[in-house]
C-alpha cells in the first residue's frame, strides 16, 4: 500500500484544493452530484456558484455535473471581474453573466440554475409570474425586503421571463426583473429552467429545494383541475374530490 497522496496546492489552484468539505470548490461539485441525482442538472446543463467576501467560485461549462472536481472551478474577483483562477479545458458558465447580476442586485452568497422539468412546466402554464399559496412548504421561503419567511397563507411570487437564443443575453432581462420583483428569491426562465438564489449556499439549497417542491406539486394541482392560488378548501370544486355523502 502507498501511502495516501496529500493533495498540496500552489499557485491559482491553491484556490480550489482543500481538504475542508465546506470549501465553496468542494461543496459546489457535491450539490451538483446531488442536483443530478434530482434530475434537476442532466447532459451538461444547469449551473451554480458560490460567494465567499470579493471572490466568486464558478462551475464552469460544458462539464459533466456529476463527474465535476474542484480543480475545474472558476474563480473570479467580483471587484475586478478578472479571473484569479481558470481550468485548463473549460470556458466559463454561460450562467456567469446572470449570476454576477444576481449577485449585484440580491446581494446573494450563492446561486443556483436547473433545468427543472417542472420549472419548465411551470412556465408553460403561467404568463409572467408563477403564483401558489395555502401550502405548508412555502414557509421555507424567505421574505427578503423584510425579516423572517414567509406564513403557509402567503402568496409566494416567482417571476417569469422569456428565454433567448443565448443565454448570457438573459442578462438584461434578469436585472430589470430583479429590480421590479426585490422580495424574490427565484427567477423562471420560460422553456429554459430556474435560477435561484440565496444568503449562502446552505440557505439557496433548502430555497431551491422548496420552490421545485412547490413547482412539482403546482403542476400536479393544475392537472387535477385545482386553482394554485384559490382559497382553502377550493380542492372541493375540483371535478376529481371526493366528498362523502351521508344517504
Amino acid at each position: 500500500m502507498s501511502a495516501p497522496v496529500i493533495r498540496k496546492a500552489s499557485g491559482p489552484d491553491s484556490l480550489v484544493i482543500s481538504d475542508d468539505c465546506n470549501h465553496p470548490a468542494n461543496v459546489i461539485c457535491e450539490l451538483c452530484r446531488l442536483f443530478f441525482d434530482k434530475d434537476w442538472v442532466t447532459g451538461t446543463g444547469g449551473g451554480m456558484s458560490i460567494r465567499q467576501d470579493n471572490l466568486v467560485y464558478l462551475a464552469p461549462s460544458g462539464v459533466q455535473k456529476e463527474r465535476m472536481k474542484p480543480e475545474n472551478m472558476f474563480v473570479m474577483d467580483l471587484n475586478t471581474r478578472d479571473y484569479l483562477k481558470t481550468p485548463d479545458t473549460y470556458k466559463p458558465s454561460a450562467c456567469t453573466p446572470l449570476f454576477l447580476s444576481i449577485y449585484n442586485a440580491a446581494d446573494a452568497g450563492a446561486c443556483i440554475h436547473t433545468h427543472s422539468q417542472s420549472a419548465v412546466m411551470v412556465s408553460l402554464l403561467y404568463d409572467k409570474e408563477f403564483r401558489i399559496s395555502n401550502i405548508e412548504q412555502i414557509k421555507a421561503v424567505p421574505r427578503i425586503t423584510e425579516a423572517g419567511y414567509l406564513d403557509n397563507t402567503d402568496e409566494l411570487v416567482i417571476p417569469i421571463i422569456e428565454n433567448t437564443l443565448q443565454e448570457e443575453d438573459l442578462t438584461p432581462y434578469l436585472a430589470k426583473t430583479l429590480m421590479e420583483y426585490p422580495a424574490a428569491s427565484a427567477v423562471i426562465v420560460r422553456r429554459h429552467g430556474i435560477f435561484v438564489w440565496g444568503a449562502n449556499i446552505w440557505k439557496a439549497k433548502i430555497i431551491n429545494e422548496a420552490i421545485d417542491y412547490l413547482l412539482e406539486l403546482a403542476v400536479k394541482m393544475r392537472s387535477f383541475g385545482i386553482n394554485t392560488t384559490g382559497p382553502l378548501g377550493i380542492e372541493k370544486e375540483s371535478p376529481y374530490h371526493e366528498c362523502s355523502h351521508h344517504h
